[in-house]
């Protein structure tokens, strides 16, 4: 049977990949629900092509326009946040791909998780900003949590079968971004449009910078611990530049495992939506004499400080890691309008982790006020 798909951010990178993906296998998936925050004109032109039975645009000011451009069509269309939560605990749909980007996209995945709904998860600050919290809610309401990111995703593949092999500890690689190789003499003068030339991945501009910051890889290493229930010290970071190897999983007996392929996020939101079904697709293939040396090498961390800051946040535990998620969705926004320098940028988080007041045990309010918290103080170390 067909599956019907809820996509929660279809404007953006993730959104635009999985409708590829739907539009590829019409008759294994159907777009049911598709939404956005801001971009109407392409939320509009989605659902003139997918047709689904239900649109939410976010941002409330758009409603009028996606709802008279769409009331023709028997498509039902919803505005604002509350929207966006009520749905996705709905029967709606089969499978939420939660691709809405950074902490915005939290109360939606929670209200899916209490739903005992399946969720394709693309939105890694899930579980950076309240890891516990979902994966106490996951255990509770019997949900099921695919990881769509690349890596995570790679993990999850190479743990298919081995549930009762012991795991020594996993490797996320990192491609290193636009800057590998850099020293803080170049990047302190490096501007946005420079950080936004990734070599190999097609990204958002947000993930586009974590990139370039190795905050992304902090991320997930964060969000790696909670979906696969690791401790803090089973889990390593390599930079891999040319993005073949998307991670490792070691077992107790030293035998290591890992899935390649070229970077194409189609492939893991396909493996996702499909599991555990793997679906056959015409995506260009490997081809390993293209790639006659596969190189590794260890991060940068006293240049690429983000990266040694979300170690430290993992390993401190409690709110510190919706710190600093909070902190740093301020400043990558600063960044790319042009606010604050690249090097700042972990100055900021970095201040904003010994500011705010650490909590070893927060509830969901404290996880609330956490981050409206740090985004305030945060914002005012950046100029006006």
């Amino acid at each position: 049977m067909s599956k019907r798909i809820a996509v929660y951010g279809s404007t953006g990178s993730i959104g635009t990949q999985t409708l590829d993906v739907i539009r590829e296998n019409p008759d294994l998936f159907s777009a049911e629900v598709i939404t956005a925050f801001n971009n109407a004109d392409l939320l509009i032109e989605q659902a003139l092509e997918f047709k689904p039975n239900i649109v939410i645009i976010g941002n409330e000011d758009h409603y009028d326009k996606v709802n008279s451009s769409l009331s023709s069509h028997n498509i039902k269309v919803f505005a604002g946040e509350k929207a966006l939560i009520e749905i996705a605990a709905s029967d709606a749909y089969d499978i939420l791909l939660a691709a809405i980007v950074g902490y915005a996209g939290l109360s939606s995945t929670l209200a899916a998780i209490q739903s005992s709904k399946t969720i394709a998860l693309a939105n890694k600050e899930t579980l950076v900003v309240a890891g516990d919290l979902v994966t106490d809610l996951i255990i509770k309401h019997k949900s099921s949590l695919i990881p769509v990111d690349s890596e995570h995703s790679a993990i999850f593949q190479c743990l298919v079968g081995e549930h009762q092999n012991k795991i020594e500890k996993i490797i996320l690689t990192a491609s290193g971004g636009p800057f590998l190789g850099k020293k803080p003499n170049y990047l302190i003068n490096v501007k946005k449009d420079h950080a936004l030339q990734h070599p190999n991945w097609t990204m958002g501009a947000k993930i586009t910078i974590d990139s370039a910051s190795l905050m992304n890889k902090g991320l997930e290493m964060i969000e790696a611990k909670w979906l696969f229930g690791l401790e803090n010290d089973q889990i390593e970071v390599l930079v891999h530049p040319q993005s073949i190897i998307h991670s490792m999983v070691q077992f107790e007996d030293g035998s290591m495992k890992a899935q390649m392929g070229l970077p194409d996020m189609k492939l893991p939101i396909q493996y996702a939506m499909g599991f555990p079904n793997r679906i056959k697709n015409n995506f260009k293939r490997l081809e390993f004499k293209n790639y006659p040396s596969l190189t590794f090498e260890a991060p940068d961390t006293k240049t690429f400080r983000n990266l040694a800051l979300a170690k430290d946040a993992m390993f401190k535990g409690g709110n510190m890691s919706c710190i600093l998620n909070a902190a740093n969705e301020i400043v990558v926004d600063a960044f790319l309008r042009n606010k604050i320098s690249f090097l700042e940028m972990s100055d900021i988080i970095e201040q904003s982790m010994e500011k705010i007041s650490f909590i070893e045990k927060p509830n969901l309010q404290d996880y609330i006020d956490t981050n409206e918290e740090t985004r305030k103080y945060a914002s005012t170390l950046i100029k006006n």
